[in-house]
């Protein structure tokens, strides 16, 4: 897993985590990697100091390490913002229906036809993920894990 500190063009910063540096590239090339903020599809990486430790010297601790960076190295969720991620995921729990790893499936099944159109959310792979935004199913990936997968 790989952390990047990541932008939007209406300069909102937050973080994600991400597989790989390969899998970030393939989301982010295929409009699958967006702003929590405002929605924005425009992220960029931003400059993130990494946190590299060699056996000739201690590990600086956090609070030494906040220093170098403009931003703290962990810091407290925003509580409008949980507020909002708890607001959309009720939403999404109450007027959806969970289809767990058959997402791909059943979006594509519903995009040409073969099925009637509902709200659902789900998991996919990232592949898969990449496959549905090239045939132009339209599917977009959640901020948050769904409760079905939590317990």
């Amino acid at each position: 897993m790989i952390r990047y500190n990541l932008k939007c063009d209406q300069d909102h910063q937050f973080e994600s985590w991400f597989q790989s540096a390969e899998a970030y590239q393939s989301l982010a090339s295929s409009g699958m990697v967006e702003c929590p903020g405002c929605g924005s599809q425009k992220v960029e990486k931003s400059l993130m100091a990494p946190g590299v430790t060699t056996s000739r010297k201690k590990a600086a601790t956090p609070a030494e390490t906040s220093n170098l960076t403009s931003q703290p190295v962990v810091s407290a969720p925003d509580p409008e913002m949980a507020k909002a991620m708890e607001k959309l995921r009720n939403h999404v729990e109450q007027n959806s229906d969970y289809v767990g790893s058959n997402f791909a499936k059943e979006a594509t099944e519903m995009h040409l036809g073969d099925k009637p159109t509902r709200s659902i959310y789900g998991e996919v792979a990232p592949e898969d993920a990449k496959r549905l935004a090239e045939d132009g199913v339209p599917a977009l990936p959640l901020p948050f894990i769904p409760k079905a997968k939590t317990n």
